[in-house]
């Protein structure tokens, strides 16, 4: 089944944490998934989760407590820290709908006080969390997630924007979401096209070895053309041979 897309993950994930995450990679310091886990079991030791984790080694320290969890909860699934960390797109997605999938299956619906319960590491607040607001989604076992406002503060300016300041933020706002979609697409474009590219390769030079020895494979062939296929069907594109590569200037 088709794991959840970024944009539904990080609405998801900033509205039961009350953060302001732009990117799936922001994840791989691995706060943000602490607090997921924290929500469900309550007992997390959030001060000691450093939010807003710069460096390497704090990322580690996190997924230290994060293995620590699993242990202690008995949760089975083994958490890939060296991929993590890195903060690669593609790595930190699939871990991510790994646990919006474990959260749905696990949490009891009560409300979570994301802001209150890492309010011990106030001070390692990373610049991506947003301001504490009142937000309900709805969980895994049919409750709501209700995020705590602070007294209602205003603004740290001290003054309420104006409409036209308000419509202003919204609109770069818009256009920081759209930015990072842009960027996530082409990075996954990338990513799926070289898996493409060294698939292709690969069976090229099979039925290179296989021709040198007067054989040939069937499904070797039926690869090949699907790699070469276009949207009227699997035909192999004009002055392409399907015994040769597409041209390096070429893409799919």
């Amino acid at each position: 089944m088709a794991g959840a897309s970024r944009t539904e993950l990080l609405q998801w994930l900033n509205e039961l944490l009350a953060l302001n995450y732009t990117k799936v990679e922001q994840c791989g310091s691995g706060g943000a998934y602490l607090q997921v886990l924290d929500s469900i079991y309550g007992d997390i030791p959030m001060a000691r989760v450093k939010m807003g984790a710069k460096q390497e080694y704090e990322y580690v320290a996190n997924y230290k407590i994060m293995q620590n969890v699993f242990k202690a909860k008995k949760i089975d699934k083994p958490i890939p820290v060296e991929k993590l960390i890195k903060c690669k797109m593609q790595d930190n997605l699939e871990f991510l709908q790994w646990l919006k999938r474990f959260w749905e299956a696990n949490y009891a619906g009560d409300a979570y006080d994301a802001v209150g319960r890492r309010k011990g590491g106030v001070g390692d607040a990373p610049a991506t969390l947003a301001p504490a607001r009142a937000t309900t989604t709805s969980g895994g076992g049919g409750g709501s997630v209700a995020t705590a406002r602070l007294g209602g503060r205003t603004p740290v300016s001290g003054h309420r924007p104006d409409g036209n300041s308000a419509a202003l933020q919204a609109l770069t706002g818009q256009v920081q979401e759209l930015s990072a979609n842009v960027e996530g697409l082409e990075k996954e474009r990338d990513f799926y096209f070289e898996k493409l590219r060294d698939i292709e390769i690969l069976v090229q030079q099979q039925l290179e070895v296989l021709e040198g020895e007067g054989k040939d494979d069937h499904t070797l062939r039926e690869i090949q053309k699907i790699l070469y296929s276009t949207e009227e069907g699997f035909e192999v594109p004009e002055g392409e041979g399907q015994d040769g590569l597409v041209d390096e200037e070429e893409t799919f």
